[in-house]
């Protein structure tokens, strides 16, 4: 079916068609007539394809109503009655996506699939869910997602809560979303945006946060919500995109039929029936625009750790439609602040105003703003810090910006764009960023698609004055601009509820504790009741015979010709040339490790024998797309004991920079000088910082790593190099760096010495041949040779269970072990056990009952196994849950369907559309652990041959695993220390 511009297609009327090189293909704009649902189709070859749906939501207050209907309407739905339709996707679909997202305005409903009746299903789902939620028959959905009250018995108090009285018990909140926010805003950098956009946008629906404060979220009520639903979930309030190689006709057919027609008129029948009963019609509420502000310093206390301060200033770049500013704006950002040396940071480093200064735009709102945020403030710099940023600015532009930086930025830009690794579907990508603009103007809804002009005009703007100028406007002139800073108060909380729980407690009379108990009752009889063999029936599902071929995987040899050992990979680079750089750290002592993550923080923020710092910047931006330093260690399937540690140096450039792929890195890994031990301290104090806030934002990666060091000489290996580990070394060194920076300058020399030797290097390559000739002409090479007599060797593993305290008001759980040290041989059916443990038992369980925001448990191909818990409120609790998952294995008796499902979307994982860089990486590691094409087409197979017997299997080496009894945990410290558990608490910062 060929679509036409002002001709209609399945109730569809078809405004515009426009090429859009940008995806390789074109847009067609449209509208549903009968229903008002908007229409943006993006054609192309991609067989990724997707579809989104999403509502104009702004808030009227800090209840996360959207957040919680977000979570809420995936909770079953007229056509699909089970509890969890959006899980049983997770367990039975193709999908390659599947989420959905809450903004500060809108909400969005994303799915994509490479097949195509896959992606018909997942729109059938989420169509229905959206605008049939069984919201409105089962008030506990709510109690679930958003909150509820509980009665929570005493230490050693026995009996039913509702007998006991109020010094017996506590009185709580709970719910998914109110768990989930107590962790997101523990994070001072958060709150800091949040107060920001607030100070900004004061008369607008910016001022409040849309996630939901853990404050206000249990003063949302459940007709609220509703009404809420009611006003924003309707088509004429809705934004459609289609993406990829679909059967166009099929899916308008499908959406004019199915929905959107026979919804409008559920619609307009509704709106009749208020009419006549005397009410106003309700409307979706509008986004306002904000009249300039400049409400000057505004401070802010936060109960966390001193070393989580932080202050930052927001300046509004102008309005949505303004794509070309808002993309002039990101780069000027990246140009004057987004490294160490770039001029404007290193001015505000030089002053003294804070260990790091980050800054960034954000711009999918009406009125995008770009913010500069100081992390550690320095004492009395933030009531000052507008000035001292407009001054800065000021003393820069007197000395002339230097138009080689904005250049480079503009490059850099670019390159990412072009790229698109963004880490979705590109389907997905495309659907958030056209609402960047259409959300707010119906006329513009690929306006932030087309960035091919944007980056043409504003490489012509590079001769005039456009950038200085907008330098000027945001730092300088502002009309419209906030500062905040974030003082931490330890131990002085903001928080009113426990004190108001408490007299509430204190309060309930004998009925009232009594229907809490029995509220709560109602909703764990929900979260425990199986769904109806009739619902399960309902959802649309994909079986093994669906599954089909495996895609084919991109060739990739040794060159037996190149100067060195050299990878060369067969992917698809659409113009861009990739070269990684692998040095073996074997080669290296235990100890030195430390100061190789060391090494990969401050290579290319140094100046070199031929480049000052601030120069090699500059060309990296310019010349390089991406140029990074790692330290990775690789394990083999079989020996725990047999690991392949690497520094890994990985750049990229478009084709037309290849040489530069060869050259640059080269005189980065050789000539840094080591000796400016200012620039390392401040690389180093960042580090420290970033390290802070992903143990309280990440806690579940941190737990799963430090577990795996109970256990493993790689985990204690990695320990090493990163993590907890590391962290303590950092600080030390930091405590002592007047003492010890001259012997840190020296063993950094010594470790890229040792290290950097061309006879213990593997390349990795792709690109044309042309590219490949020009970068071995280019003479890539060290030209260090031979072996430096030291011998990596790792200690004996310890089982340390252990609770680091970290400023949160959630907690991270971690508990694992690995097969190799049980005798278990590695099987591929263990993807699909991991699988359906994760998304059945886990999730009902941690998620659903437990109120955690994340939950699963992972099974790595080399051998580890490990449970994990994501913003959790609990502890003990979830450590039982992660106990009585064996038991739960050993009796798993699910449908053939069922049982299919988790094979089905098993495959998929296997078979999921993987980008060029990443497709590199994973050749490489293939190689390295010795993974050949032939086991992974065995190991598909032997998922798609999984049988109930043998997941049932797994119980006894799951039992073991947690008998092993190798726990970790990050997180909140009351929680911590109330626990059972047999654990040494540590304080972690501070």
């Amino acid at each position: 079916m060929e679509l036409k511009p002002n001709e209609t297609a399945h109730g569809f009327r078809i405004s515009s068609r426009e090429e859009l090189p940008e995806i390789d293909g074109e847009a067609y704009v449209g509208v549903h007539e009968a229903s008002g649902a908007r229409l943006l189709y993006l054609k192309n070859d991609d067989n990724n394809k997707s579809f989104a749906i999403g509502f104009r939501t702004p808030p009227q207050d800090d209840t996360g109503v959207f957040h919680i209907l977000e979570h809420s309407v995936l909770c079953g739905s007229r056509r699909f009655p089970v509890k969890e339709p959006f899980v049983d996707l997770l367990k039975g679909s193709m999908q390659t996506f599947l989420n959905a997202m809450t903004f500060a305005d809108k909400t969005l409903y994303p799915v994509a699939s490479t097949n195509e009746q896959d992606l018909f299903n997942l729109m059938d789902v989420y169509l229905d869910a959206v605008f049939h939620p069984r919201i409105y028959e089962k008030r506990a959905i709510f109690e679930q997602e958003g909150w509820h009250y509980e009665l929570v018995a005493a230490d050693g108090a026995a009996g039913d809560a509702a007998q006991l009285d109020a010094d017996q018990t506590a009185l709580v909140h709970n719910g998914v979303v109110f768990n989930e926010m107590k962790g997101a805003l523990s994070d001072s950098s958060s709150v800091l945006y949040d107060e920001l956009q607030k100070a900004l946008f004061p008369d607008t629906c910016y001022a409040f946060e849309s996630g939901g404060t853990p404050e206000s979220i249990p003063t949302l009520t459940y007709e609220n919500y509703l009404d809420e639903h009611r006003r924003h979930y309707r088509t004429d309030n809705s934004y459609i995109v289609l993406y990829g190689n679909l059967d166009i006709d099929r899916a308008l057919a499908f959406l004019d039929e199915r929905y959107l027609t026979p919804v409008a008129a559920e619609q307009e029948e509704a709106d009749a029936e208020r009419a006549a009963a005397g009410l106003e019609p309700l409307r979706p509420r509008e986004i306002t625009h904000q009249d300039p502000v400049a409400p000057g310093y505004i401070r802010t206390t936060m109960d966390t750790a001193p070393e989580n301060a932080v202050a930052g200033c927001a300046y509004v770049i102008g309005d949505s439609s303004d794509r070309l500013r808002a993309t002039a704006a990101e780069i000027l950002l990246d140009a004057l602040l987004g490294s160490n040396e770039a001029p404007l940071k290193r001015a505000l480093l030089d002053a003294g105003v804070g260990h790091d200064i980050q800054a960034f735009v954000s711009d999918s709102l009406l009125q995008p703003f770009a913010v500069v945020q100081v992390n550690m403030p320095a004492e009395g710099a933030g009531p000052d810090l507008a000035e001292t940023i407009a001054k800065a600015a000021r003393d820069m532009l007197d000395a002339g910006m230097d138009k080689e930086l904005v250049r480079a930025a503009l490059a850099h830009d670019e390159f990412v764009m072009r790229e698109h690794e963004l880490g979705y579907a590109d389907g997905v990508v495309n659907a958030m960023m056209s609402l960047a603009s259409w959300l707010y103007d119906d006329d513009m809804p690929i306006e932030y698609l087309k960035y091919e002009r944007a980056y043409a005009q504003l490489r012509s703007e590079l001769e005039g004055d456009y950038f200085e100028r907008l330098c000027e406007d945001l730092f300088c002139n502002s009309a419209h601009m906030a500062s905040v800073e974030v003082v931490p108060t330890p131990g002085e909380s903001d928080d009113t509820w426990p004190e108001r729980l408490a007299a509430m407690n204190r309060e309930l009379s004998a009925d009232e504790r009594a229907r809490i108990v029995e509220e709560e009752a109602v909703l764990r009889e929900m979260q425990e009741a199986p769904d109806s063999p009739e619902a399960i029936a309902t959802l649309p599902r994909l079986g093994v015979s669906d599954i089909g071929d495996a895609p084919e995987y991109p060739a990739f040899d040794l060159d037996a010709d190149a100067p060195i050992k050299c990878l060369r990979h067969s992917v698809r680079t659409h113009g861009i040339t990739y070269a990684y750089r692998y040095f073996d750290a074997r080669r290296l002592s235990f100890e030195d490790i430390p100061y190789l993550t060391i090494l990969g923080s401050v290579l290319g923020k140094l100046g070199t024998a031929h480049h000052t710092a601030a120069e090699i910047d500059t060309l990296v931006q310019g010349k390089l797309g991406n140029l990074n330093y790692m330290f990775e260690s690789y394990e083999q399937r079989d020996d725990p004991e047999d690991i392949v540690p690497m520094f890994t140096i990985s750049a990229s450039a478009l084709s037309d920079n290849a040489e530069w792929l060869a050259t640059l890195p080269v005189e980065i890994m050789t000539e840094s000088d080591f000796n400016d031990t200012d620039k390392i301290l401040d690389v180093l104090k960042q580090r420290k910082i970033g390290m802070e806030q992903m143990f309280a934002s990440s806690g579940h990666s941190c737990a799963a790593a430090r577990c795996k060091s109970y256990y493993t000489r790689n985990g204690v290996l990695m320990e090493q190099a990163s993590n907890v580990g590391y962290y303590r070394f950092l600080c030390d060194l930091l405590d002592n760096f007047e003492a010890r920076k001259g012997e840190l300058s020296a063993r950094l020399r010594d470790v890229s010495n040792r290290l950097f030797r061309d006879d213990g290097c593997l390349m990795s390559f792709a690109g044309t041949d042309d590219d490949y000739r020009r970068f071995w002409e280019a003479k890539p090479l060290t030209g260090l040779t031979g072996a430096t007599g030291t011998q990596l060797a790792v200690p004996e593993p310890v089982v340390r269970n252990e609770a680091f305290v970290v400023p949160s008001d959630v907690c991270y759980v971690g508990l694992g072990w690995d097969r190799r040290l049980l005798d278990v041989d590695h099987s591929a059916s263990w993807a699909v056990t991991a699988r359906a443990l994760s998304l059945d038992y886990l999730w009902n369980e941690v998620r659903v009952k437990g109120g955690a925001y994340g939950v699963g448990f992972q099974v790595l191909r080399s051998g580890n196994m490990r449970f994990y818990s994501y913003r959790d409120p609990h502890l003990d609790e979830t450590l039982a849950r992660f106990a009585q998952a064996c038991d739960w294995l050993a009796a798993f008796d699910p449908s053939q369907e069922e049982l299919e499902g988790f094979i089905v979307a098993t495959v998929a994982h296997i078979d999921a559309p993987t980008k060029p860089r990443l497709m590199i990486r994973k050749q490489v590691v293939h190689y390295l652990t010795h993974h050949t094409v032939e086991e992974m087409a065995k190991s598909r197979r032997d998922v798609i041959a999984t049988d109930v017997e043998t997941m049932r299997s797994h119980a006894d080496t799951l039992r073991r695993i947690v008998d092993a009894n190798a726990i970790c945990v990050f997180g909140n410290r009351d929680i911590i220390e109330s626990s059972k558990a047999d654990l040494e608490v540590i304080d972690l910062i501070g």
